[in-house]
């Protein structure tokens, strides 16, 4: 009888055992013992270990490494068979479960689309089948594995596990992911602290006041807002870009009963003041990581309570703004010299800044007390007035008589972005041009777009005089209504302006070695073991285009 023959005549004899199978000991491990066979007999085995596990309990971590071994088989039909069958060993037995998912969660990294398809189907099934211990087994390497791995375990919980329904996402299993998501966030990367946060907001926290109040509270411990070293901020893309990435995490959640008092206060102090804001990012692109900074300070101001020591504060964005506001041309010969380039983009985030401060804090813009101030400041914005007034006249042109087909373009996309941020420029210049300013208007921030809001529908233009001025005049609930700022967004640059330079900053070493290990326990996963590299505990930034204008002659 040769060895397929003798797996058939086993599986038969465990088939018709009835109550007595537990005596067949040796046909079992026959069974057991042909992973070790030949292709067929591979194959057969990965169909029969899992018919009788339940029945021989004492064989059962052999049964399991047996399994596992098909798993890692060089043959591609052997594994894609073996991983269909791990959920038989499933069948009422938690810790095998625990074991399974932890072994599904490693195979997540394999490229092959048909095999990652088949361990998809395997933890699906096992979740049905024990959905605590199979997400168990999930967050263990979510624990110890290395950051491909984890980053995928990461994906998965939030692309198919959390789209389960009810009923497999009680109360009870929602809670256990909010757990062990949070402990997970104690040493992440990046993209794993944006993973978490993801599916922290697909729970329950992202549907309640509380909820969006603990979200914050998660992003502000990880931002670290209580460093004192302002030397250390200032030198540090690190530090800089954590926050960067934090503040963005949570201001979704930011509104009129979540303030975002305590970053807002973070930035004035230790990021604003001229020589820190001087030093930021020198390692890497300047303006860039300026620009996202001074984005998510924008989006987040709008929440903020009074502020103590306002005075300083508000002064320490005046004194950023004027660095995006150059002085007029005095003589002829400085008309003559290369024209200013106007940084819109930063403009607009600081003229916003200012401007709702001044609404929450009106006695405490010390720069309207002292007359030589006011006059710099009233001439620097006269001077960047008739500069956006140019570029918005050469936008409308561009964008005259286009079809709606036409502006669904990148390029058209990208004027239309230029034009509301340069008409939100001219709105905010025409408050704070009064003497003293007024905080009448309210704008929505260019990039963000309001849930009403049709992408590529064209933005009304605002112009200079006061015929336009009802045009910009947002509504504040408009506001209220979190929008996400788009990490993908991109601005147009005039033929005669310049794009800022790319930004991908990558900091911070954590030198956590997660092992990796078969299921658990046992031998490591020999076929899709990835040594992990040093856990890199950085905030990669996007990349982001800003809006600058050389000004038209």
């Amino acid at each position: 009888m040769d060895n397929i023959e003798r797996l058939y005549k086993c599986y038969e004899i465990l088939s018709e055992a009835g109550d007595k199978i537990s005596e067949h000991v040796a046909e079992y491990k026959e069974i057991l013992q042909a992973v070790k066979g030949t292709s067929k007999e591979k194959r057969l085995a990965s169909q029969f270990i899992g018919n009788f596990f339940k029945h021989f309990p004492e064989l059962s971590d052999t049964a399991i490494d047996a399994q596992f071994d098909l798993c890692e088989d060089d043959d591609t039909q052997i594994r894609r068979q073996a991983i269909k069958d791990l959920p038989k060993l499933c069948q009422g037995n938690a810790e095998a479960t625990i074991r399974v998912g932890d072994t599904l969660a490693q195979l997540l990294i394999l490229d092959d689309a048909t095999e990652l398809q088949q361990v998809n189907n395997s933890l699906l099934s096992i979740i049905k089948l024990d959905t605590k211990s199979s997400i168990t087994g999930l967050f263990q390497q979510i624990t110890t594995g290395d950051e491909p791995t984890r980053e995928r375990c990461f994906k998965f919980i939030a692309t198919k596990l959390l789209t389960m329904g009810p009923n497999v996402i009680t109360k009870e299993i929602e809670d256990y992911i909010v757990d062990e998501v949070k402990k997970a966030l104690q040493d992440v990367t990046a993209d794993e602290f944006h993973l978490c946060m993801t599916i922290l907001g697909a729970t329950k926290l992202g549907s309640t006041i509380t909820g969006h109040a603990e979200l914050v509270k998660l992003a502000t411990e990880q931002a670290e807002l209580n460093s004192t070293d302002t030397d250390a901020i200032a030198v540090d893309d690190e530090v800089v870009e954590r926050f960067i990435q934090c503040a963005t995490a949570a201001a979704p959640y930011f509104s009129k009963t979540i303030k975002s008092t305590q970053f807002v206060s973070y930035v004035c102090d230790k990021l604003l003041p001229i020589d820190t804001w001087n030093l930021i990012a020198t390692a890497v692109s300047q303006d860039q990581i300026q620009l996202r900074l001074l984005k998510v300070f924008a989006e987040m101001i709008t929440y903020t309570d009074k502020l103590e020591n306002a005075n300083e504060r508000i002064n320490a964005v005046y004194n950023v703004l004027l660095e995006y506001m150059p002085l007029p041309k005095l003589s002829d010969e400085d008309v003559a010299d290369t024209p200013p380039s106007f940084q819109f983009s930063h403009a607009e985030c600081l003229l916003y800044a200012l401007h709702t401060l001044g609404k929450k804090h009106p006695g405490n813009l010390t720069f309207i007390e002292d007359a030589e101030k006011l006059k710099d400041f009233r001439a620097r914005l006269q001077y960047l007035a008739r500069g956006t007034q140019g570029y918005i006249k050469k936008l409308e042109e561009a964008l005259k008589g286009k079809t709606g087909e036409e502006l669904k373009t990148e390029e058209n996309q990208l004027k239309q972005t230029a034009l509301k941020t340069t008409s939100n420029i001219n709105i905010l210049i025409r408050d704070l041009f009064h003497s003293p300013p007024i905080f009448k208007h309210d704008i929505v921030l260019s990039w963000i777009v309001p849930k009403s809001s049709k992408l590529g529908k064209r933005h009304v233009p605002i112009t200079f005089g006061d015929k336009g001025a009802a045009n910009g005049n947002q509504e504040t609930d408009q506001q209220d209504k979190k929008s996400r700022p788009s990490n993908e967004q991109k601005f147009y640059s005039p033929p005669s302006g310049k794009y800022s330079g790319k930004v991908n900053p990558n900091y911070g070493n954590n030198n956590n070695n997660r092992g990796r290990q078969r299921g658990g326990g046992g031998d490591e996963l020999c076929r899709v073991h990835t040594t992990r590299t040093k856990a890199t505990n950085c905030y990669k930034g996007t990349e982001r285009l800003s809006i600058s204008y050389m000004q038209f002659n």
